[in-house]
């Protein structure tokens, strides 16, 4: 890698506070030109889809997450109205929050925050939470149900425990039919009711109008309810009252995510490939992988304050580019793999790997230049941490390069609202490009679906195992046996008698060999 090439590659944008060095990615001097007709294609793609066509067929609905951040270019007045009063709602429950306005069942002042919510309703109010989030200075503190897990929900009730009286609960799912998140409402719902809290004065609903989840609300007469777009994917979703509603009560800057978020879209809506930094991303993802998903994309953030952002890009990337089909219909069986943790703790953890094993990859390294608040002690004479941060990063950066491993350096002056906007418009703009450069649809997600609804059928199977171990009472069967009797699968019949009996609802003798256990009802 030469200080020519360098130069001539790299992207600098002082007015974002951004740079883009995309030189250590091995594409011959005559790629850019190649692919120029195919990035043109795709700026006119995503020209449509901020107008308003119909960019997710499987729904017959518009994707609108660009408008967002500038209600002006949404294609009606009446859903530039909803985005501005939505936004002003927001601002105004937190005011009333924090006030002490609204104060819990109890009179008491909130000072507690419970997210409750999967996937995109989690991960970008996580990671905008750990980004930007200052303990003790705070104005709520802020935590979250974001699986199923009971256990992990009993983790975090043990850090709510005493707080509860000022803990507000805000439930994400547009559909309100999401399960994870309903269960992680009915099991917040009974913690509150054990602590002798009304939950209905403490609960917040963010979904779609007429779910699942909004009758409930309505219903109960909860606190309040924020509207959740059928034009806005859970994974586009951090600057919609998902993710705004939770960071403004936290007490962070919103408009200035908005802001940051907005400058970021009209930079890269510029049709001058070398001025338009998604642009320039999503042509190097397609050199990097062969347009095939060839390697895997290592996320390598050198700033602790980043750590999720490898998990909250691996949703975005991943469920929006792994496709089976195109958009003519062909078997293509798209994605890059995203995978991630932070520097320099990936030094001490597979950057060994990255450097002498497979070379199946390409990284994305993200460098902030401001190391902290105020000034930094010297670790050494003239030498700070920060300056380590920065020295392993670049050691790291030239390991790699040694061994003909390629990177991209994103580099932001500071982790600020601002800079996290244009850090996730960033990206959304490069995952829509992407997918046109590939011919896919980006916005939609049928593995997902077939994923819920196959769970679904485990939960009837189980039902079926319950009902069969009740008429055989006294009776202690094989798992394979009920199987038969119920008309189900072995393995996973099997599967759920084991989690059965180890949560104490079956009772299992166990035997030799181990298919030979027993299972029967405890009553």
């Amino acid at each position: 890698m030469s200080w020519t090439r360098f130069k001539e590659y790299y992207y600098a944008n002082p007015d974002l506070g951004l740079g883009l060095d995309i030189s250590r990615i091995p594409f011959p001097a005559d790629f850019l030109a190649k692919m120029e007709d195919p990035i043109q294609k795709a700026f006119a793609a995503m020209d449509a889809l901020e107008q308003g066509a119909i960019a997710n067929p499987d729904e017959n609905r518009m994707v609108g997450h660009y408008w967002l951040r500038n209600a002006d270019l949404a294609p009606t007045h009446e859903l530039r109205d909803e985005i501005c009063n939505t936004l002003a709602a927001i601002k105004a429950f937190s005011r009333q929050i924090h006030s002490g306005e609204i104060k819990s069942a109890s009179g008491q002042v909130f000072t507690e925050l419970l997210v409750i919510g999967i996937g995109g309703s989690a991960l970008g109010p996580q990671l905008v939470n750990h980004a930007l989030g200052q303990p003790g200075k705070d104005k709520m503190g802020v935590s979250f149900f974001d699986n199923t897990d009971p256990d992990g929900m009993d983790y975090v009730l043990a850090g709510l425990a005493g707080k509860l009286p000022q803990t507000l609960a805000i439930v994400v799912s547009k559909s309100g039919g999401t399960v994870e998140t309903r269960n992680g409402m009915l099991e917040a719902a009974a913690a509150f009711k054990a602590a002798g809290i009304d939950h209905t004065k403490q609960f917040v609903a963010v979904t779609g109008a007429g779910s699942k989840l909004d009758l409930i609300a309505q219903g109960e007469n909860w606190l309040a309810r924020f509207p959740m777009w059928d034009w806005v994917g859970g994974r586009t979703s951090e600057l919609c009252a998902v993710g705004l509603l939770p960071a403004a009560l936290q007490g962070l800057d919103i408009d200035a995510m908005l802001e940051g978020a907005a400058t970021m879209d009209t930079v890269t809506r510029a049709k001058t490939t070398r001025e338009n930094p998604a642009a320039l991303l999503a042509l190097m993802w397609h050199f990097a992988t062969d347009g095939r998903g060839n390697k895997d994309m290592v996320v390598l953030p050198y700033k602790d304050r980043l750590l999720l952002f490898s998990r909250y890009l691996q949703q975005l990337v991943m469920e929006s580019l792994g496709k089976e089909l195109d958009l003519d219909g062909k078997v293509v069986n798209q994605g890059i793999a995203v995978y991630g943790n932070k520097g320099s703790t990936d030094q001490h953890a597979y950057v060994q790997q990255l450097r002498e094993g497979v070379s199946n990859f390409f990284v994305t390294f993200i460098e902030v230049l401001k190391d902290r608040q105020g000034a930094s002690m010297a670790v050494e004479t003239g030498v700070s941490s920060g300056d380590y941060l920065q020295g392993f990063y670049l050691g790291t950066r030239d390991a790699l390069s040694e061994k003909d491993r390629t990177s991209i350096t994103i580099t932001i002056s500071e982790v600020s609202p601002r800079s996290l906007g244009m850090l996730i418009a960033l990206y959304e703009r490069v995952v829509g490009l992407y997918a046109s450069l590939i011919n896919i649809n980006a916005y939609h997600q049928p593995g997902v679906e077939a994923g819920k609804k196959a769970a679904t059928g485990v939960i009837e199977l189980q039902r079926k195992l319950l009902a069969a171990l009740q008429e055989s009472k006294g009776n202690p069967q094989t798992a394979e046996t009920f199987a038969t009797k119920v008309n189900g699968d072995a393995e996973l019949s099997f599967k759920i008698l084991e989690h059965l009996a180890a949560n104490g609802t079956v009772k299992k003798e166990s035997r030799n060999p181990w298919h030979e256990s027993v299972y029967s009802s405890l009553s």
